[in-house]
């Protein structure tokens, strides 16, 4: 029925550089905002490379890999052993992003059900402005 979970959920098959980079950054307990003041870089270069739409040079991986105090090989390919912090704290974790999960859906459904009620109305108004 339910599927055994991963031990290695930051492998590369699992996760991508930037969610690598986040769950780091998050384990060191820094923001975003810390994280990009030590690197020497924009907050918006940090939020690229989190969102996967961006890379770090060479430089920056090796300051970024030290900061975040793991190896280069776990960063860029997930290989190796995650930083102990990290499996503790997806364990941990696992019933809050159920939680948040369930209020999302919640909050989605309910956005659906007033986006319908909306829609009706703007038909309506069409309608009436074409009579």
């Amino acid at each position: 029925m339910s599927e055994p979970i991963d031990q290695n959920w930051y492998s590369e098959e699992a996760a991508t550089f930037g969610d690598r980079v986040a769950a780091a950054r998050e384990a060191q307990g820094l923001s975003q905002k810390a994280l990009a003041k030590k690197l020497g870089i924009g907050l918006k270069t940090l939020e690229g490379w989190e969102n996967d739409v961006a890379e770090p040079r060479a430089n920056k991986l090796q300051m970024l890999a030290g900061v975040l105090n793991v190896s280069l090989p776990w960063i860029l390919t997930g290989d190796g052993q995650a930083p102990e912090d990290l499996l503790q704290d997806d364990q941990l974790d696992l019933n809050d992003l159920m939680t948040e999960m369930r209020v999302l859906r919640s909050q989605m459904s309910q956005a659906a059900d007033r986006i319908g009620v909306l829609e009706k109305r703007l038909k309506t108004a069409i309608l009436e402005r074409a009579a």
